[in-house]
C-alpha cells in the first residue's frame, strides 16, 4: 500500500488515522479503506487538510452515509468532539453504482440511502474491542458493497481502473498521450472513460498525482532543493511547481515547508 499519509498535508495533526487494504472480494471496487477516529477536548477543533486522491469516496459517518465526489482543490474538515468515519476510496469501476455523472459531485457530497451499511458499520464502531473493531467494520462494509455490485466488472470499467493505476503510480506519465500509450488506447477513449468513471479529465488526474508527490517530497525531505523536486516530477521549472501549489493549495512550497516544520 502507498504511504499512509500521502495526500494528507499535515499528518502530525491527525488524532488517529488508519488505512486498511481492500480484500480480494472488492479489489476492483475499492482502492483502500480509511478510518479516522478522534476525541478532542471541548472548545477545540482539529483542522485536517488534504490533497485528496482524485476519486470518489463512500463514507459511513455516525449520522449518515455519503458519497463524496472528486475534488479540484485542497480540502479541509474541522473535527470536534468525539467521532469516527469509515470510508472507502472507490476505484473508478465502483462509481456508477452511486452516480451516473461523477463530475456533478466535484467538490461536494451526496447522501446515500444505505441503512443496512450504516447500521452494521455503526454497531461495530460503537463497540470497545480495540483495534479489532476497525477490521470488523471493513468486513461489514465489504459484505454490503459486494452484494450491491454483484458479479463481474465490465471491460470498460476495468480500463478505467487501469487508467487510474497507471496515472497514479507511473511518474513517467506526465502527459495524457503518455497514459494513452501505456494503455494502448486513444486519447479520446481515455477522455471518455475518465468522464464516465472519474469525473475529472486525465490531465487533471496527472496534475493531482504530481502535486501529491511534490507535497510529500517537500514534507518528508526538508533539505531537498525545491527546483530539484520540480525537475524530478516533470515540472518545467521551480516556478511552475510554485504556481501549481499556489493555484490548488493556496500557498507556496516554501510556505508549506515552514508550516510543516512548525507542527
Amino acid at each position: 500500500m502507498e504511504s499512509s499519509f500521502k495526500g494528507i498535508l499535515y499528518p502530525a495533526r491527525l488524532p488517529s488515522f488508519h488505512r486498511l487494504p481492500a480484500p480480494a472480494a472488492v479489489a476492483e471496487l475499492v482502492q483502500w479503506f480509511w478510518i479516522p477516529e478522534w476525541d478532542i477536548e471541548p472548545g477545540r477543533t482539529s483542522r485536517q487538510q488534504l490533497i485528496a486522491y482524485p476519486g470518489s469516496n463512500l463514507v459511513v459517518q455516525p449520522e449518515r452515509v455519503v458519497c463524496s465526489g472528486p475534488t479540484t482543490r485542497a480540502a479541509h474538515r474541522d473535527l470536534a468532539g468525539r467521532g469516527w468515519a469509515v470510508g472507502a476510496l472507490l476505484r473508478p469501476a465502483a462509481v456508477p453504482l452511486f452516480t451516473d455523472d461523477p463530475a456533478s459531485l466535484r467538490d461536494t457530497e451526496l447522501a446515500v440511502a444505505a441503512e443496512g451499511l450504516h447500521l452494521s458499520v455503526s454497531e461495530v464502531m460503537d463497540t470497545h474491542d480495540g483495534d479489532a473493531r476497525r477490521e470488523r467494520a471493513v468486513d461489514a462494509f465489504v459484505r454490503w458493497l459486494a452484494s450491491l455490485a454483484g458479479p463481474g466488472v465490465s471491460e470498460e470499467a476495468l480500463l478505467a481502473n487501469r487508467l487510474m493505476d497507471v496515472i497514479g503510480s507511473d511518474a513517467s506519465v506526465i502527459r495524457v498521450e503518455d497514459a494513452a500509450s501505456a494503455l494502448a488506447v486513444s486519447q479520446r477513449t481515455l477522455q471518455r472513460v475518465a468522464r464516465k468513471y472519474v469525473g475529472l479529465s486525465p490531465a487533471a488526474l496527472i496534475r493531482r498525482r504530481r502535486l501529491q508527490d511534490a507535497a510529500e517530497r517537500t514534507r518528508l525531505d526538508p533539505s531537498a532543493d525545491l527546483a530539484a523536486i520540480a525537475a524530478e516530477l516533470g515540472y518545467a521549472d521551480h516556478a511552475h511547481l510554485t504556481n501549481d501549489f499556489q493555484k490548488y493549495l493556496g500557498f507556496t512550497p516554501s510556505a508549506y515547508r515552514r508550516a510543516v516544520a512548525g507542527d
